[in-house]
């Protein structure tokens, strides 16, 4: 029987992020959020450069922004924060796992988003907060 109807993606997949790792550390769930001030029971990682690119946009810290290229250890489901609840489908290509994802490069130059759209998107994810909205289904 072939299994290749049950891979959700073939990647490859992304993580960003402003954590500094090295190549071979493992993301693992039951960390600090990049987002909320909780643990979280998994680890999300995208299959496109734009997703990966907020992911290290909007993260919470003052360091480098990095985007590195990730090896799911387990199995992965979509990310049901974004797919059909926010966007029908998955067309971010977001996954989350409650396995380890493991660092294996680092995306050495990628462009960012214009400084405006960051800010428009920060903008609209604190009126989400004011208004009780910016829950993740973790």
């Amino acid at each position: 029987m072939d299994n290749i109807k049950n891979v959700l993606d073939r990647g490859p997949f992304f993580h960003g992020t402003k954590a500094e790792l090295k190549i071979g550390d493992l993301l693992e769930p039951q960390h600090p959020s990049n987002y909320q001030n909780k643990k979280s029971n998994h680890i999300y990682f995208t299959a496109t450069l734009e997703a990966a690119k907020w992911g290290a946009e909007l993260a919470a810290s003052e360091s480098q922004e990095r985007i590195y290229l990730v090896e799911p250890l387990g199995d992965f489901e979509n990310d049901p924060n974004v797919t059909d609840k926010r966007f029908s489908g998955n067309p971010t290509r977001s996954y989350r796992s409650k396995s380890p994802l493991k660092i294996i490069a680092e995306l050495g130059s990628w462009e960012r988003h214009s400084d405006e759209q960051i800010q428009h998107m920060l903008t609209s994810l604190q009126t989400l907060r004011e208004q009780g909205k910016d829950i993740i289904y973790d």
